[in-house]
């Protein structure tokens, strides 16, 4: 049975925080564009981003950004950098925890409002 590692995981997620971004940026026109159905449709569209779960949606949507960037930018280094396959497995550790170091903090300032 095939049991996939850090190369399968870090591919898969690569693919789905693509597609979650690529989700809101489509989400994201979709809002801009009912601007010209006049302020009043646009106002009602901005309340529903106010609520609390669209806050923690906003967190996924920072945890997807910043994964896929990190993420990046090690196929970056593991396809240009001569030695990078050697140190994928590594590197790929050393992207998760800088996903964390920077994940943490944010999440908390984006979710503080929610709990006073």
């Amino acid at each position: 049975m095939y049991r996939g590692r850090e190369g399968m995981l870090s591919w898969m997620l690569h693919r789905v925080t693509g597609v979650g971004v690529l989700l809101f940026l489509l989400m994201h026109i979709v809002d801009t564009f009912l601007v010209g159905f006049g302020p009043e449709v646009y106002n009602t569209v901005l309340a529903i981003y106010k609520t609390p779960f669209m806050r923690v949606m906003e967190v996924f949507l920072v945890a997807a950004v910043l994964y896929h960037a990190l993420n990046g930018l090690r196929v970056i280094l593991v396809d240009f950098w001569s030695a990078g396959t050697r140190y994928q497995q590594q590197m790929f550790w050393a992207e998760m925890v800088l996903f964390v170091v920077l994940f943490i903090p944010a999440a908390y300032f984006m979710l503080k409002p929610l709990f006073g």
